[in-house]
């Protein structure tokens, strides 16, 4: 059994939507909405496309990420991240559906040693974590049935992200300048996914108790700690079948000198032992999400 009766999946087409629809494809009646459909920065158009699907489950993976863009952008960040969350809440609550929303470790300024938990105070840097911050806040407001999942250095097989930029860069240079002094776990869109569905699952099946008892935020992170110079040279290491033997020489550098308009936390670490007690769920070790991840681009790629 499953709660999964119509599934609104907002921002289906970006890579953890993508992914979202692979690991519900077959558990429910899936509606897809993308920017084509849909502009986030619009009110009227979100209303409208809740209550035409008329949802059990909204999956928001939609979202402003642009971070460095979104220093001069804080208004479109902020409408997309920060007040759609709400609108999806408050819709949420009209039709008793229940609304799931991915969230980010830029909400931390990175000054913590050690993992970030989810009672630990936010305090982001940029526009970006400042706009997903005020989108937490406003589900907490309305209520209701709902999951916030922050997590963290989120990439796939699909859309933009560190490791596709790691692969195009790895064919056309020689040499890269990667920032060591900044750290994480690096979290697949596949993982993501394949976590939200056992816990929704999980929840249909009555498993977890009444609302009261799994609603709120938790962290879903892989587990493990790196890098991105140290996530950058296990790419490469592992790019056999998909750089025909190419891998540029990558030499670590400070976060200071490698400009960019939006600060990032030092320490972007969750812990996700919460999301271990409530719902029995682990996410894999990077390592092993990461090689899963570049199997499927091996496969592509034959």
């Amino acid at each position: 059994m499953s709660l999964l009766g119509r599934v609104l999946i907002l921002g289906a087409r970006g890579q953890l939507g993508s992914e979202l629809q692979r690991s519900f494809s077959g558990a429910g009646d899936l509606v897809l909405s993308d920017r084509t459909t849909v502009d986030l920065a619009r009110e009227e158009q979100i209303r409208d496309c809740v209550r035409s699907a008329k949802p059990s489950l909204i999956l928001n993976a939609a979202a402003y990420t642009a971070v460095d863009r979104a220093e001069s952008e804080p208004e479109l960040a902020l409408a997309i991240n920060g007040r759609t969350p709400r609108v999806l809440a408050e819709e949420a609550n009209r039709l008793g559906a229940l609304l799931v929303h991915y969230s980010t470790d830029y909400v931390f300024d990175g000054s913590k040693q050690g993992a970030w938990t989810e009672t630990d105070p936010p305090n982001p840097l940029n526009v970006y974590g400042a706009s997903k911050l005020a989108g937490e806040e406003a589900i907490r407001e309305v209520g209701g049935r709902y999951l916030i999942f922050r997590t963290s250095w989120v990439y796939g097989p699909h859309g933009k992200n560190f490791l596709l930029t790691m692969l195009r860069l790895g064919r056309e240079r020689e040499q890269l300048t990667i920032v060591d002094d900044q750290v994480g776990a690096p979290t697949t869109s596949v993982e993501l996914a394949d976590a939200t569905r056992t816990i929704l699952d999980g929840i249909g099946n009555g498993r977890f108790g009444a609302t009261e008892e799994w609603a709120g935020l938790y962290h879903m992170s892989c587990a493990g700690i790196t890098s991105w110079y140290r996530f950058a040279g296990e790419i490469f290491a592992h790019s056999q079948g998909i750089l025909e033997g190419r891998a540029p020489r990558i030499v670590p550098i400070r976060s200071q000198d490698y400009p960019s308009a939006a600060r990032r936390p030092a320490n972007s670490v969750l812990s996700n032992q919460k999301l271990q007690s409530v719902f029995g769920v682990h996410l894999a070790p990077w390592q092993l999400a990461l090689e899963r991840v570049l199997s499927r681009l091996r496969e592509t790629a034959t």
